[in-house]
């Protein structure tokens, strides 16, 4: 127990000197270095008085003192190099322009619709301003009729930012207005929009005329003024509200004041319709020595909608159909040609069921010969005497069996005809619809005109007619 002792008070006094001897050390060290720093001190201090009280440095010292003071007097300043770096601007472009002025009189012109705009300051006073959204205002208040250069001013913004607007300036025109009244026409819109089988009648307006304000060269720009009537979805008669625009003569709306600028029409809605019959006009040659023999379809008829000054126009509907691609006996699709005019039909295309044989040729002789537009009634006799022709007929053998004379129309065009011996065209009329083909033998016709002139009657027969 008393080694334990011992022992014990011996660690702690080894502890204890070691200890003393540490601090001993820090505090030489500590000592060192303090006196160092004093040392360079003493030095920088000896340097700062030799530069600032040499005569040698004066205007140095000068200059460096009046930029410390600067710095110092506008270090806080928004317009300072030495700004703030949370300091940010942002670009607001095509911000639009409003203007004060009196509307009731004058026309403004050459204010631009939208200007660029930047905003500077604080960053979260710039960020809060573009957000806020402001607006640039040309305050025209006293100004009048003439030219002038507004200053354009800013509104809405915060007031802790900077606003910059390009241009800031700008020159507008103040003209007064007048009135003169025009008279209204009319355009459907939305026309595609509205079913064909309907067709639109003449509207009738409240009243045929309104007023048009603006200044004298507006107005004398002004070709017409259309009311525009939707016509999305009609089915029957509608009375409408329609808007009323101003055109210049290269049909661009023009900027006005238009009393009022809505009228009410009404526009009456029908659906006309007819029901015509259907022809297959054939075109071509059949290959391999084949013609059609027959065409059965599966419509006869077609019922067509337009308007009744077009439906009087129209007594059939066709379709086509190329000989050249058929060889064999045949079921194809057509689609219905619509005569110009017609807006819609209930039948859009026609199956056609077509049947083909071999081809057989026949000629018909003694068919007539007629004369058309003899204009200046002349007397005239064939060269030599002849008042018929021959016409080879081609098709399959029941078809070709079943024409005669008569169903051949052979005839020549007097329109330019001249006294004296003349030679004539001959043509032949081929029925769009017949299955049989018609070849003229004779090209051309031999007549002797006479100078004298007689009563005839258009598309007689050379036959019945005194030459």
């Amino acid at each position: 127990m008393t080694n334990f002792n011992n022992d014990n008070q011996k660690n702690k006094t080894e502890l204890a000197n070691r200890i003393a001897k540490q601090s001993k050390k820090v505090a030489s060290t500590y000592e060192h270095l303090e006196n160092g720093f004093f040392k360079i001190i003493r030095i920088f201090s000896s340097w700062i008085d030799h530069v600032i009280f040499n005569p040698k440095y004066t205007k140095i010292v000068a200059l460096c003192l009046a930029i410390l003071l600067y710095i110092t007097v506008n270090i806080n300043n928004d317009d300072s190099i030495f700004a703030s770096p949370l300091q940010s601007s942002k670009d607001i472009s095509n911000l639009s322009v409003s203007a004060i002025y009196n509307s009731d009189v004058f026309e403004l012109s050459g204010l631009p619709e939208s200007v660029n705009v930047t905003v500077t300051g604080d960053s979260a006073n710039v960020t809060s301003a573009v957000n806020m959204g402001g607006y640039i205002i040309a305050n025209l208040e006293g100004l009048t009729e003439g030219t002038h250069q507004v200053k354009l001013t800013s509104e809405g913004f915060n007031s802790n930012v900077n606003i910059k607007i390009d241009p800031s300036n700008v020159v507008v025109t103040l003209k007064k207005k007048t009135t003169r009244q025009f008279d209204i026409s009319y355009d459907f819109i939305n026309l595609d929009k509205m079913e064909n089988i309907y067709s639109l009648g003449t509207p009738v307006f409240e009243y045929a005329k309104v007023n048009v304000r603006a200044s004298k060269e507006t107005l004398d720009s002004i070709t017409f003024v259309k009311a525009l009537i939707d016509v999305t979805n009609v089915t029957g008669e509608f009375t409408q509200k329609a808007k009323i625009v101003a055109y210049d003569k290269n049909g661009q709306p023009v900027n006005a004041d238009i009393v009022p600028d809505e009228i009410s029409v009404t526009v009456p809605v029908s659906s006309p319709n007819k029901v015509v019959p259907i022809e297959v006009e054939i075109n071509g040659t059949l290959p391999d020595n084949l013609a059609i023999d027959s065409i059965s379809m599966d419509q006869k008829s077609v019922t067509i909608y337009a308007s009744e000054s077009v439906l009087s126009k129209i007594d059939k509907v066709v379709v086509t159909l190329d000989a050249s691609t058929i060889s064999k006996d045949t079921t194809i699709l057509r689609p219905i040609s619509l005569p110009s005019g017609v807006n819609s039909s209930n039948v859009n295309q026609l199956t056609l069921d077509i049947k083909v044989k071999e081809a057989v040729t026949k000629v018909i002789d003694n068919v007539n010969i007629y004369y058309r537009n003899n204009t200046n009634n002349y007397k005239f006799t064939p060269v030599d005497g002849k008042t018929t022709t021959s016409v080879e007929v081609s098709g399959t053998l029941e078809n070709v069996e079943s024409i005669t004379a008569d169903d051949i129309y052979v005839s020549f065009d007097m329109g330019n005809a001249r006294p004296g011996v003349q030679e004539f065209t001959l043509s032949v009329d081929q029925p769009s619809s017949s299955l049989v083909k018609y070849t003229l033998k004779d090209a051309t016709y031999s007549v002797n005109v006479l100078g004298e002139t007689t009563e005839t009657t258009e598309d007689d027969n050379i036959n019945n007619d005194n030459g």
